[in-house]
């Protein structure tokens, strides 16, 4: 089935303290395939699995299991998956290195997905290769959850980080400015088709170099969003809510020497934060390098640390709806 969410009355079987709304997941692959409401169900669906994130028992997920496979480095993605699992009852399996896998012995991803979906009940997959997500969803029997996939899409990072907007500013009438490698960033590529969804203010602050794609930016335009662009931060620090800053994806560069040349281009400092408004957040999906001044941490503005917390309770309510689908 290639189609995101099957409407269906409420689901009694889940075992929840609170009544679930009536939608499943199959693949969860790009943004583009979720709607506001559907969005909007995810993140109510997610405040009510916090208190598991934070500690309380649960066996929701009990006798189910999910595989990570994934073909690039991850820390946060990877563990706040197999937590999220765990908390709920579940069970992880890993692909470990591919160095060590069937992979290095040349099996195509179409065939290791045909195998694993023998094993588990859902698959997480990250891939260098954009479009691998949706190719695996192809030939897989269990539900696929993009994890990334190469320059393309990471929904459930955009999942969290607009949960992240919701439980610490707000996503009505939301001003927003997207810093730093809009051209690689897979992350920035689906916030910003979420955040046109929700008639958001953006400002897309890069190098001329890695400015957003014109194809997104005639996407989010259709969609009708608000965009301006410019490559000095300063312009607009003291006029938005939300500030999302990126580092510069060197993997993602075909060469080393223009990578060289755009590292550093942005730094957030206390010093330029004297300009900001008092409730302006700062949010990045992490790692990041030399962007945000270790300083920064400890300003009333720094939410970073807590919006990778938030991709726990997001990637439960995903799992389970997704697993109970399957």
């Amino acid at each position: 089935m290639k189609w995101a969410f099957l409407h269906l009355t409420i689901i009694n079987k889940f075992k929840f303290e609170c009544s679930l709304i009536g939608m499943m997941l199959r693949h969860i692959i790009s943004m583009r395939d979720f709607s506001r409401d559907e969005i909007d169900t995810i993140l109510a669906k997610a405040k009510e699995f916090e208190p598991i994130a934070r500690g309380k028992e649960s066996n929701l997920l009990s006798g189910k299991i999910i595989a990570t496979l994934f073909y690039e480095p991850s820390t946060r993605t990877r563990l706040s998956f197999e937590t999220a699992m765990k908390r709920l009852g579940g069970k992880v399996i890993d692909l470990g290195s591919i160095e060590s896998s069937s992979v290095a012995k040349g099996e195509s991803l179409a065939d290791t997905i045909r195998v694993i979906g023998n094993y588990a009940d859902a698959i997480v997959l990250r891939h260098p290769r954009e479009g691998s997500a949706r190719m695996a969803a192809e030939y897989s029997n269990v539900p696929i959850i993009n994890a990334g996939d190469g320059a393309g899409h990471h929904p459930t990072q955009t999942l969290l980080d607009l949960y992240t907007i919701m439980r610490e500013s707000s996503l009505s009438e939301l001003k927003i400015a997207l810093v730093g490698d809009l051209k690689y960033g897979r992350t920035v590529h689906s916030l910003a088709y979420a955040l046109s969804l929700y008639h958001a203010d953006m400002t897309l602050v890069s190098p001329a170099q890695l400015k957003m794609p014109d194809v997104i930016k005639k996407d989010l335009k259709k969609q009708g969003a608000s965009i301006r662009e410019t490559t000095n931060i300063e312009d607009v620090i003291g006029d938005i809510d939300v500030l999302y800053v990126t580092r510069i994806q060197k993997e993602r560069f075909p060469d080393p020497a223009e990578y060289q040349k755009m590292a550093g281009s942005y730094r957030i400092t206390e010093e330029l934060l004297k300009k900001a408004r008092d409730n302006l957040i700062i949010m990045h999906p992490l790692p990041r390098v030399d962007e945000i001044d270790p300083a920064v941490d400890r300003t009333k503005y720094a939410r970073y640390f807590q919006q990778s917390f938030y991709g726990v309770p997001v990637r439960m309510a995903l799992l389970a709806m997704a697993m109970e689908a399957a």
